[in-house]
This record gives C-alpha cells, structure tokens and sequence, in this order.
C-alpha cells in the first residue's frame, strides 16, 4: 500500500471513523500493513465484519464498533472502548461523511442537522475527547480529518456539504493551535473524487462529469488520499501541524472546463 513507513505504525491504535466507505477502508488497509492496531468505527458493522473474516487486514488486531455519529451516546461509546482497551489512541482519523446533493430551497432543517453533525460535530467532540486520552497518557499523537476540495469552493447543489466542509478546515486549524503545546498535530487531507459511496450514491452522469473534470484525467485511488493520512501521521511530517494536502489529481489548482 504505496511506499513503506519502515513499519512505523507498529502495534500504534489508529481510530478511522467511516471505515467501511471507499477511501475509510483504503486508509485502514494503508495502517494495517504497516501493523497498526485498528479501530474501526462505522454504522456498517456487517461490511466491516465480513472484510474482517476474509482477512482483509491480515494479521492485524482490529476493533469493530459501530458507530451512529449523529448520537451523542455513540460517540462516548467508542471513546470509552477504545480507552478502557489501550487507555488511548495514537492517532485519529476523522473520515466519515456524508454528501448529498439538493437544492438549498429543498434542504429541509433535519438534513442540514445531519450533515453538520456527521461531518463536524463528530469530528469536534472525538478530537475533544482523543486529544484528552492522548494529553493523560503523554502521547504525541496525530489527528488527520478527511477534507475536500469543497473546503475552499461551493457549488450550487452542494451548500451544506461545503459549509461543513469549511468548517472543519476550521476545526483543523483551531485544533492544531491549541494542542501543538501538547504536540499533538493535527491536519487535513482533502482526496481527489472517488465514486462508490453507498451513503452518498451518486449517478453514473454526475462521476463521468467529475472525472472529465481531474486535471489528471482520473478519479482517487487507493493509494493516493491513504498515502497522504499516513505521512501526516508519521514522524517524517512532525513540524507539519494546521495544514490541509490536497490529493485530487489538480481540481483545486483548476478544474479543467468542460
């Protein structure tokens, strides 16, 4: 899975939330080889159960804890799993989100919540609550939270998608600041697109469109945005702290016009 750390990761607690989603699972596979412990979080417990059984990450340790990242108690619970097994995690990675696409006159308020919950909130109170468990265990950790290009830019359709999105550029920023003292690093990746989302489908239209669209000429793969996670978490990046990389083939430099 790219370019070896050295087994860097050895036997580190990496939490992914959002870990049976296309990019979530090629980021666990990209920290399994290297031989992290991994914390799986996602509401598909089945999904990650069965790649779980057919050995998709070997050798291994693996936590499966399904997660409702919209409820308050679900959160708790997966903090308190993973401190009451390891007293705390190495690093973080927020991942899990949800885009749809709707008009803004069509957004109805409990979507809105939805989306800022799933793709802020929880973000916010797993940083909050990690950071602490690292902070008592004297930890360096590194937290990674899953960006995108829509951090920076918004289209119509895609509101609340871009206003959580820019937020938790925010949440980034913030976060790195307050806990570089604890040297804690915290940073974004933002992934070039990739389709095959089962939380936010979208038509076959809508990924042509995109991919014409990747200066590159493609969409994500599994060693691009997971590449980028590890090396943010690794010692060769720690004086990088408060940073978003972007991995999407040049479509923030410009897309190319259709």
């Amino acid at each position: 899975m790219g370019e070896s750390m050295g087994r860097e990761f050895e036997s580190k607690v990496v939490v992914i939330t959002g870990a049976a989603g296309v990019i979530g699972t090629w980021i666990a596979d990209a920290f399994a080889a290297e031989g992290a412990i991994l914390v799986l979080s996602d509401k598909r417990r089945d999904q990650l159960d069965s790649m779980k059984k057919e050995g998709r990450w070997g050798a291994s340790e693996v936590l499966i804890h399904e997660s409702e990242l919209s409820d308050a108690e679900s959160l708790k619970d997966l903090v308190s799993a993973v401190e009451k097994r390891w007293g705390a995690p190495h690093i973080l990675v927020n991942n899990a989100g949800v885009y749809p696409h709707s008009p803004l006159l069509e957004v109805e308020l409990e979507e809105w919540n939805r989306i800022i919950n799933v793709n802020l909130t929880a973000p916010f109170v797993l940083t909050k609550s990690f950071a602490g468990l690292m902070i008592g265990k004297g930890i360096r950790g590194s937290i990674v939270n899953i960006l995108s290009g829509a951090s920076l830019t918004v289209s119509r359709n895609g509101v609340p998608y871009s206003v959580s999105k820019a937020a938790l550029l925010m949440l980034t920023r913030g976060s790195a600041l307050e806990l570089a003292p604890h040297k804690i690093r915290v940073n974004g990746v933002s992934p070039g697109f990739a389709a095959g989302s089962e939380v936010s489908p979208l038509d076959n239209d809508y990924v042509e469109r995109m991919i014409r669209s990747i200066p590159l000429g493609r969409m994500s793969g599994p060693n691009d945005a997971a590449s980028a996670v590890l090396y943010l978490s690794s010692e060769k990046a720690s004086f990088i702290t408060g940073t978003m990389l972007s991995v999407d083939g040049g479509r923030t430099a410009g897309p190319v016009t259709l």
